[in-house]
């Protein structure tokens, strides 16, 4: 099998790898290309211990390693998951890229950085602290049943974030809100009145926008396919991890405002 059959498949994967690595499409392909001249030239070598795909992220890594990795950090007023990628270490940024966005192990990706599966998780580690403190942000709970509320407050708080505040209708949820805009919210869809927490999003989301999580019993309430769904909804009874994940991923890919 030819080196360019071998690799065509992996290709638009390790682009889109390189371009999220370096925060720049021109950039990351130019990485990609640099791989590909060097193997065609016969100066590196896929390695037969890794599966091609993973073969080719190690030769990225080296060719990208050669120049010294050096990537700009971001600077302005406001900035994007992109940019927020940026500001994590490089080698840091390239473990949790690798296992996060790629789907690599963590012992595929020890072997595709050269180093240990324990360095990989303190790497993977490192980064997912940078992120949890670059996001820690204002919640505001919409959730009529106290004891679920407290839960969700106690996962928010153990991510880093701070609860603004626990509203149980959707008057009180649009008024929390207004006092004090949140950076997330998390809600539910019946309330103790009887009101809509979707009711409440939406009156929320007529004055900021805010990245929403909606945790409830009736998810067939929101996917009816007659309006724009929720990107991220959680059923009930939910798994804690689950909430955690999702609040991370809110928060990561919706566009903030840097904090001085």
């Amino acid at each position: 099998m030819s080196l360019s059959t071998k690799l065509a498949p992996h290709l638009p994967f390790i682009r889109r790898y390189a371009r999220a690595l370096t925060g720049d499409q021109v950039t990351g392909d130019a990485y990609v290309r640099a791989t590909l001249e060097a193997l065609a030239s016969g100066n590196v070598e896929l390695s037969g211990d890794l599966h091609p795909r993973a073969a080719l992220y190690r030769v990225f890594h080296a060719v990208w390693n050669s120049t010294g990795a050096k990537l700009e950090t971001p600077v302005g007023e406001a900035y994007t998951a992109r940019e927020r990628l940026l500001r994590i270490p490089p080698r840091s940024r390239q473990a949790f890229l690798l296992t996060a966005v790629e789907g690599f192990s963590i012992v595929e990706a020890g072997g595709i950085l050269g180093v240990s599966f324990e360095e990989v998780e303190r790497l993977i580690a490192e980064a997912q602290a940078d992120i949890d403190a670059e996001l820690a942000t204002d919640v505001l709970i919409i959730e009529d049943e106290p004891v679920i509320a407290a839960d969700i407050a106690a996962l928010v708080r153990e991510l880093g974030h701070r609860v603004s505040h626990v509203a149980s209708t959707r008057d009180e949820a649009r008024e929390a809100a207004s006092a004090h805009a949140p950076g997330l919210v998390l809600a539910d869809i019946q309330l103790a009145d009887g009101s809509s927490g979707i009711d409440a999003v939406r009156d929320i989301l007529v004055e900021t926008d805010t990245p929403v999580i909606f945790i409830t019993a009736f998810p067939e309430r929101l996917l009816t396919g007659e309006r724009p769904e929720p990107t991220f909804l959680i059923t009930k009874p939910f798994q804690p991890e689950t909430v955690k994940a999702a609040i991370g991923q809110a928060l990561f890919f919706h566009p903030r405002r840097v904090l001085a």
